[in-house]
């Protein structure tokens, strides 16, 4: 085995720390931080995953009220040993061009198209750590044959975790946390 870098060694005993990742100038893009290690987005990109993040993207973009602002592929800084990238984001922040991350009061909504490498992560890591972090809404969107199905949480706030509100393919209506009404079919590429 090849020695690793010195940028992928930790500054630390304890591991990486959120703000070191705005300092890793080499890291690869889509770097995200879980539990203190560094996770890396190695796996080529399906076009189905990329394609689908995009017209997502466009779509609540399309419904979004006044104030709430969407993005794509920016990290959420949950603590100082998490900053997960999700797919798709609706946030309340206003925009700012250097801008690297949000905070979790500031994100209403967080999508994740699941992909084979990312499936694990999605289903059961971040479902808890964005439950944990109070993001009010979760979406977790799943390939059945290259169709979405798109798995919605919405937090419990007694008990600070997610219950599921619904299983949605074909379509998707939500009031929640605005209105969103979306034809599955025919936002899938």
């Amino acid at each position: 085995m090849t020695e690793l870098p010195d940028w992928m060694r930790p500054p630390r005993e304890e591991g990486w720390f959120a703000d070191d990742l705005d300092r890793l100038t080499e890291a690869p893009r889509h770097t995200e931080l879980i539990d203190g290690a560094l996770v890396f987005m190695m796996s080529p990109q399906r076009w189905w995953h990329g394609e689908l993040v995009d017209l997502l993207k466009n779509a609540l973009k399309q419904q979004a009220p006044q104030g709430l602002r969407v993005g794509r592929e920016m990290t959420i800084r949950l603590d100082t040993r998490n900053r997960p990238e999700p797919d798709v984001l609706v946030v309340t922040a206003p925009y700012d061009r250097d801008r690297t991350w949000f905070a979790p009061e500031e994100v209403q909504l967080v999508v994740e198209v699941v992909s084979p490498e990312s499936a694990h992560r999605d289903r059961t890591v971040k479902l808890h750590k964005y439950a944990e972090a109070g993001i009010a809404h979760y979406w977790c969107v799943e390939d059945e044959d290259g169709v979405p199905a798109v798995h919605v949480y919405e937090l419990d706030r007694p008990t600070g975790a997610y219950a599921p509100a619904g299983i949605f393919r074909h379509a998707l209506h939500r009031t929640v946390p605005f209105e969103i009404t979306l034809d599955l079919d025919q936002i899938t590429p």
